[in-house]
Formats: structure tokens, sequence, C-alpha cells
């Protein structure tokens, strides 16, 4: 009868406390994480094709595919494991590296609007509507991350849910940021008269 008592104690203390929250909250914030990777793994997908696709305009900027192409490599190559969420270093690291594709991608995309035997590349044309459909996915999923995040850090953060934190050794988590915002809402400059 002793241990039950303390077993029914201790439960309402732990749901009192914040503890059924932070599982509730770290576990979807791995389910919202993973719908990112997902999402960035679909963009890495189309690289090639789209890199094939382009490569078929002989006088399209090299510098730009090769770009692409090596912003790829480095993306794929960071390995992502369910501790790079704690790891501020190396979730800083892996949205530099997608960061910089989506910057690569982008730059393709606007350098492609020179061209008009690309443009009307029907083949081209899909993979386009493929990426920008994929780039909102990612936008959303980062947006679903970013929230329950939020929502995490903010019951380490509170009274009385932080005890709970401190005991149990739960730390903010590393919030998605772009570094390079400004560079990104600025619209990329082409030149179309250059070849």
């Amino acid at each position: 009868m002793h241990r039950w008592l303390f077993a029914m104690i201790a439960a309402l203390t732990l749901t009192g406390c914040g503890y059924n929250d932070f599982q509730r909250l770290d576990e979807e914030s791995k389910a919202a994480w993973s719908e990112v990777l997902n999402q960035y793994q679909r963009r890495a997908d189309l690289v090639p094709n789209i890199v094939a696709t382009v490569k078929g305009e002989s006088s399209f900027e090299q510098e730009t595919l090769t770009k692409v192409v090596e912003a790829r490599a480095r993306a794929t190559s960071i390995q992502v494991t369910p501790e790079t969420l704690n790891n501020a270093e190396a979730f800083k690291k892996f949205q530099a590296a997608q960061g910089e594709l989506g910057s690569a991608l982008s730059r393709l995309m606007a350098v492609s609007e020179a061209y008009p035997n690309l443009k009307s590349n029907q083949g081209f044309s899909d993979l386009r509507v493929q990426l920008e459909g994929t780039e909102n996915r990612i936008a959303v999923a980062r947006n679903r991350f970013i929230k329950t995040v939020q929502e995490y850090n903010t019951r380490v953060r509170s009274l009385p849910t932080n005890f709970t934190a401190m005991a149990m050794g739960y730390k903010p988590k590393p919030e998605f940021t772009v570094e390079n915002e400004a560079t990104l809402a600025k619209p990329p400059t082409v030149d179309f008269n250059k070849k």
C-alpha cells in the first residue's frame, strides 16, 4: 500500500511539473525535424535532374552549375543524427550547408531565365515546378519545427517547469535561424545580356 501511495504521489508531482509536456514536446520536435530532413532530401534528390537538364544548354554558365553541385555535395555530406537537435554547433553547420544549397539553386533558377531554349524545355519546367513546391514544403516544415522548439524552450525557461528541466537535464534546443536572411530577401541580379 505504501508503494502504491508513493507511486501515485510521484505521478501527480511529475504531471504537475511539466514532465509529460517535455516528453510530448521533445517527440513533436523530433517528428517536425524529421519532416524538415525529408523535404531537404527531396530537394537534394531533384538537383541531379536539374543539373543534367541544364547541362543540355551548351552555353549555360558552368560556374553556376558547379556551385549547385558543390553545395549539394556539402549539404548531403553532413551526417544528421538525433543529437544534432541538441548540438548548437552541428545544427548551425547543417543550417549553413542547406542555406548555401538553397541560394545556389535560387541563382541557377534566376540565371536560367536568360536561356529561351531552357525556359521552353518541358522537362526543365516540370523540375522547376517540383523545386518550387519543395521549397514551399521546406518552409512549412521549418515553421512547424520552429514552433515546437519554441514551445519546448519556453517550458525549459518558465516557472515552475524550469525546475523539472534542471532536475531532468533538459536544455534549450537550438533554434532554426537563417544566417543570410538579408541576402535571401533581396532578389538575385540577372543580366540577360550575359552569355
